[in-house]
């Protein structure tokens, strides 16, 4: 009778050990504690949050820059052409009231009415040269409409207002008045003692000058702030920006390295190495 052979008993073989969990990231907190790294999507949400606020100044002081300039623009427009109307309402009623050569007086002997046409410019300068004067003056206006768009501060406005109206109403009389288009002569008729010649027109440029010198030698720019402020205001802009470089974090410390840089993750891997020693 044959013998069976006795039967083998099988242990069950150990489950496998959990792998190890693989090291945190440096964005994660570990047993030695917090990660000195800041993830790199919280920075992106920080920067994104700083770019977005609605408290930027360049923002908040949009609204109010654009206001001022359209005060601005609009003073030295209606400045410009309340000067050119009054110019050639005057100059209209002394060629119908008058003749020319003619002499009234008006608060004699300060004050008198003298029309007479003017080829040239001031103190008769220039009789010969009518068409250089009238080049001349159109350059003058278009500059000034153009500067009538930039401009911020209202005094600027009354000052370049008052010589842009000046300009255009002896303009006016260079392109439409006899002898000819372009070589027109001026009607002049306000006459002091022992001095030239001239009219409203020539009064609004010269009042207008005086203000342009005035303005500069306070230190006014068109936007309406001052040379001095200026100056201050970048020097200010310049020391910010130094302080915020002292400020940055360095080599080490929280955030000192841009995420995904090769020294953020050298000085990542040698605290882990530390962290793993201790």
């Amino acid at each position: 009778m044959e013998e069976k052979p006795a039967p083998v008993e099988t242990k069950p073989e150990p489950a496998p050990a959990p792998a190890a969990a693989p090291a945190a990231a440096n964005n994660t907190e570990t047993a030695a504690g917090p990660c000195r790294f800041r993830c790199p999507s919280s920075l992106n949400n920080e920067s994104i949050m700083t770019t977005s606020s609605p408290e930027t100044p360049g923002q908040t002081g949009l609204g109010h820059s654009t206001g001022r300039k359209r005060r601005a623009g609009l003073l030295m427009l209606l400045l410009a052409a309340a000067a050119l109307a009054f110019d050639q309402l005057t100059k209209l009623w002394v060629v119908r009231t008058m003749t020319e050569g003619q002499i009234t007086d008006v608060a004699a002997p300060l004050l008198r009415w003298h029309f007479i046409r003017n080829p040239g410019a001031a103190f008769s300068i220039g009789t010969d040269y009518t068409w250089v004067f009238t080049i001349i003056m159109v350059l003058v206006s278009a500059f000034l409409i153009y500067l009538m768009f930039r401009v911020r501060s209202l005094g600027w406005a009354t000052a370049l207002g008052l010589v842009l109206g000046g300009a255009m109403g002896n303009l006016m009389d260079r392109l439409f008045r006899e002898p000819s288009f372009g070589q027109g002569h001026v009607v002049d008729f306000i006459a002091f003692p022992n001095f030239a010649i001239f009219n409203i027109a020539d009064s609004c440029v010269v009042s207008g000058v005086i203000l342009v010198c005035l303005l500069t030698l306070r230190g006014i720019d068109l936007d309406g702030t001052r040379s001095a402020d200026s100056a201050g205001i970048r020097a200010g802009k310049t020391g910010a920006a130094a302080r915020h470089g002292a400020e940055e974090p360095r080599s080490g410390e929280p955030g000192a390295a841009a995420p995904g840089s090769d020294a953020g993750e050298r000085s990542g891997s040698r605290l882990s190495e530390r962290e793993d020693e201790r």
